[in-house]
């Protein structure tokens, strides 16, 4: 058997929102829109897509008390890890508060977590 990631599927309050901030921030394009996914081509993989859930609460990062933590997040692999943060931010992301890791960590519209990691981040 061979495996690969297909999709990585990001609940959300409006799916269509979440994929334009993901398309203009990682320059990729919508391939479906009757549920909503995203990737550099119709070839290409993992892909982003967006599930639109009744009653969504974001995750909470961080979370001391553990109430509802984040379940996961996604680094993405970007060539300048402050052009990229800076254009997360005009597009509608949240800067969070340091980790103590080294790349930026942001939380996108929809209150995801997410890394942008420069080369050697």
């Amino acid at each position: 058997m061979d495996a690969y990631v297909r999709n990585i599927v990001l609940d959300c309050a409006d799916a269509r929102q979440l994929a334009d901030f993901y398309t203009q921030l990682l320059g990729m394009r919508v391939i479906r829109d009757d549920w909503m996914v995203i990737a550099k081509d119709e070839d290409s993989f993992p892909r982003l897509a967006f599930e639109e859930v009744d009653g969504y609460r974001p995750p909470l990062w961080p979370d001391l008390d553990r109430t509802y933590p984040q379940q996961m997040h996604i680094c993405f692999g970007v060539d300048d890890s402050t052009a990229a943060g800076e254009l997360a931010l005009r597009l509608g992301a949240t800067r969070l508060s340091e980790a103590g890791g080294s790349c930026p960590v942001f939380a996108d519209p929809a209150g995801h977590p997410f890394c942008l990691c420069g080369p050697g981040e």
